[in-house]
């Protein structure tokens, strides 16, 4: 099969498709015939050697797809050859067939089709475990959710809406639009206005009760004064750095808590429970019309590197897909 493999680590251009052995299914996996993936910053990360992914014979980068299962493991019991599935892994879904267990994998919604459902696994689960499970977003309360625009920004705008809650992001000026029209509730300017200041108007001096960051630096101790009392900053990445003074003492009296969090390294139990809690209550949310996934471009397989350059521009709103199956 052909895959993205990475033979050393740099720029966009180590990025290399070349051909590896088919995969085979252990006894409670699948083989899916992958007709799509999707790239997360993550996959930056580890193109750069920053953020390792699971051992295997050839390191494949790629942390969700969509596709059809194609060869069942013997104690398999979920799935059926043809069946339309996505889901997310811990690497390798740059490539033509991936292996994964069959509890880590979810019906392609029917209002969505297989070819973009790839957009949302990684995103999707990564928006709603950070401001449901471990947020507690419910309906009437609100969040702060930075980088409104980025693929989890997205998915948690939607969610957010979804489920009752009024949500406050941050974005580039020319990504503000886009966001206001998935359903945020107010959009701001992150390089002219002071998102602390707007999120205590808007919330008439209270504060907000979750905020979801994926951008750490000097955010984390302005995450602190956007907050209300009791809130819960969850902490999903660190674009802008992991290494910060924090001040504590601003935790006190808000009895603020902060959660650090990432998919790729948990249990594979933890994100089988995860995947079927969100496929539970958020997936029938995409066939009612509430949700849906926010797409940005679509390159083949054979121009990863482009998709990447795209990526690391910040120039998407939204997900890159890229199209493995010639049929996608």
């Amino acid at each position: 099969m052909r895959a993205v493999v990475l033979e050393c680590y740099g720029g966009p251009d180590v990025l290399t498709v070349r051909e590896v052995p088919d995969p085979v299914p252990g006894p409670e996996e699948v083989v899916v015939e992958v007709v799509a993936t999707a790239l997360n910053r993550a996959d930056l990360l580890q193109r750069r050697g920053r953020y390792p992914g699971p051992p295997m014979a050839y390191e494949i980068p790629g942390m969700e797809l969509s596709g059809r299962v194609s060869v069942l493991g013997e104690r398999v019991t979920m799935w059926r050859p043809g069946d339309e599935v996505m889901g997310i892994v811990g690497g390798g879904a740059y490539a033509e067939r991936i292996a994964v267990h069959e509890r880590q994998l979810m019906a392609v919604p029917r209002s969505v089709g297989v070819a973009d459902a790839a957009a949302i696994p990684e995103v999707w689960i990564t928006a709603y475990d950070a401001l449901v499970a471990q947020g507690g977003l419910t309906s009437g309360r609100t969040a702060l959710v930075h980088a409104g625009a980025s693929g989890v920004g997205t998915a948690a705008i939607q969610i957010a809406k979804a489920i009752g809650a009024r949500v406050i992001v941050t974005a580039s000026a020319g990504k503000l639009a886009s966001c206001l029209a998935l359903g945020a509730d107010a959009a701001v300017d992150y390089r002219s206005e002071d998102f602390v200041a707007r999120c205590r108007e808007l919330t008439g001096g209270h504060g907000v009760d979750v905020v979801l960051d994926v951008i750490g630096g000097d955010y984390v101790n302005r995450n602190l004064d956007a907050l209300r009392t009791g809130g819960r900053i969850v902490q999903v990445g660190v674009m802008a750095g992991g290494v910060v003074e924090l001040d504590v003492g601003k935790m006190l009296p808000k009895r603020a808590s902060l959660i650090g969090t990432v998919l790729r390294p948990r249990p594979l139990e933890e994100k089988i429970a995860l995947t079927q809690r969100f496929a539970a209550e958020i997936l029938p949310l995409f066939d009612d019309g509430r949700c849906r996934p926010v797409i940005d471009s679509r390159f083949p397989l054979a121009e990863i590197a482009a998709a990447h350059e795209r990526m690391e521009a910040n120039a998407n709103i939204g997900k890159i897909v890229i199209d493995v199956a010639p049929e996608a």
